[in-house]
């Protein structure tokens, strides 16, 4: 695989970073183990790459995961032959990758759930969208092809229902609003999106529920389902999510990653086309948080 450089001066190995899946580290010790060239040559990670020089690299081997079902906690919010619904607990990872070979959600639902849809392969049965790690609340389930098909045709034709509650920084100048500003993968960090004139369209719906002076608490709607989205647009537009550790300052709310909570769902059940909303409460840490911001305020 190989790239074109577009603005020279850095070194390679971060830009071998910024341009490919590969982490700063792992860019690294492929340079080191001569797996990477430019325009045909080997060189050192500090080499200061120019305007124009081709870049090829190899990608590593994926890791073979083997999948395991595991007695995790998990709370199954519904459940029927079609389609079940949990409530995601805070640093629980959706599904397995070689950094999280386990204790995901799909190892506890392949434990407490019967039958899965196959459709997006052994890592991610019956996951038909996702939440952050450190996000909580609510997800659906498919349990088998056909269901999974009609729930995620609802998502793409923006049907479903997803809202939001989360803890921002500052006082919105609104009481509510609508963030439409395109997400792409950031050109300065690939481990980050960005708001990119390149990007894809993404639209955020926004109430103010309740202010604390250097804090908000605000219900969001999600129009389209981009990575990050939340977490993008409201650092956008000024008032990044409490907690957050890649897109929020530093000086935050004490907690375990951005307060930030699914808190309803809903969606046509794809064998009676019923519409179905379930809710979800807030984790005890987020009501806690609230209740110690409405003492204080």
């Amino acid at each position: 695989m190989e790239f074109k450089v577009k603005t020279g001066g850095e070194r390679l190995d971060k830009v071998l970073a910024d341009n490919t899946e590969l982490s700063r580290s792992l860019a690294n010790e492929q340079i080191k183990a001569g797996l990477v060239r430019v325009n045909g040559l080997a060189k050192k990670p500090r080499y200061t790459v120019v305007e124009g020089d081709i870049i090829s690299y190899q990608l590593p081997e994926p890791e073979v995961l083997d999948i395991q079902a595991e007695d995790l906690p998990l709370e199954l919010v519904y459940q029927d032959q079609d389609v079940a619904v949990v409530n995601k607990a805070q640093g629980m990872v959706v599904h397995p990758s070689p950094g999280h070979p386990s204790g995901t959600l799909v190892n506890a639902l392949l434990f407490h759930v019967k039958d899965l849809s196959g459709i997006n392969g052994v890592l991610r049965p019956g996951i038909v969208h996702r939440i952050d790690k450190d996000t909580s609340g609510l997800l659906m389930i498919a349990k088998n092809d056909q269901a999974h098909e009609k729930l995620a045709q609802e998502l793409k034709e923006k049907k479903s229902l997803r809202k939001y509650l989360a803890l921002v920084h500052g006082n919105l100048p609104s009481d509510k609003g609508v963030i439409e500003a395109p997400i792409g993968r950031s050109d300065k960090d690939r481990k980050k999106q960005a708001v990119q004139a390149n990007g894809k369209p993404a639209l955020t719906r926004f109430i103010v529920l309740e202010r604390f002076g250097d804090y908000s608490l605000v219900e969001l709607q999600l129009e389209t389902g981009r990575t990050h989205q939340i977490r993008v647009h409201m650092a956008y537009i000024g008032h990044p999510l409490a907690g957050d550790p890649l897109y929020g300052p530093k000086k935050t709310l004490k907690g375990r990653g951005q307060f930030l909570h699914a808190a309803q769902l809903g969606f046509t059940h794809p064998s009676t086309d019923e519409i179905r909303v379930f809710k979800a409460p807030l984790p005890e840490i987020f009501e806690e948080t609230l209740e110690r911001l409405r003492k204080d305020y």
